[in-house]
């Protein structure tokens, strides 16, 4: 393994902290993390590709050729239907309990992500992303948020199935940043 390789590495841990100890609203935290490389890259390129194609959404696909050129991945979600008790009616509901019973109802699969969420749970996610995004640019590895990735990951339950909403950042160290200068697939 390279040295810079191993760095990535080292950084995406270190992402992952900063994520962790991100602040959390009422200080729950309902944030979940996993770095992945080697093989899982390229798991998650593949599902991100196929869903590319099955969707006709051609930034998926090139967001997935992005992801299996990376060194690693940091994947971070949210328990987004955890409520945090405060009846703030930002998700759309007057109170956190008609939200939590919305939450309980069985839902057909119609889109990446579950909800409803809660808007703090998704502001805390918002937090953690910046974290783990300004830890990477202090140690210059390159990287970017995608919301493609999350949805692969979401439908690999790479986060477990109780993450409701996810995205995923890619990281590579090379002398040209993998994630400017790309065309989108029609």
């Amino acid at each position: 393994m390279s040295p810079e390789k191993t760095a990535v590495i080292t950084v995406a841990g270190l992402m992952a902290l900063a994520a962790r100890t991100a602040p959390k609203g009422k200080g729950v935290d309902t944030i979940l993390i996993r770095v992945l490389s080697g093989k899982e890259l390229t798991t998650l390129a593949t599902r991100l590709a196929g869903l590319g194609e099955e969707h006709g959404i051609g930034f998926f696909l090139r967001d997935a050729k992005n992801i299996d050129a990376s060194d690693a991945c940091v994947l971070i979600g949210a328990r987004g239907d955890t409520i945090v008790g405060v009846n703030c009616g930002a998700c759309g509901y007057s109170t956190c309990a008609e939200m939590a019973k919305e939450c309980k109802k069985q839902k057909k699969k119609s889109s990446f992500f579950a909800g409803p969420n809660c808007a703090l749970r998704m502001a805390d996610l918002g937090i953690a992303l910046g974290s783990a995004v300004k830890t990477a640019q202090i140690h210059n590895v390159d990287n970017r948020i995608m919301y493609s990735g999350g949805a692969a990951a979401i439908d690999l339950k790479l986060l477990g199935k109780e993450c409701t909403v996810a995205y995923a950042i890619p990281l590579s160290a090379t002398g040209k940043n993998i994630f400017f200068d790309r065309a989108v697939a029609k």
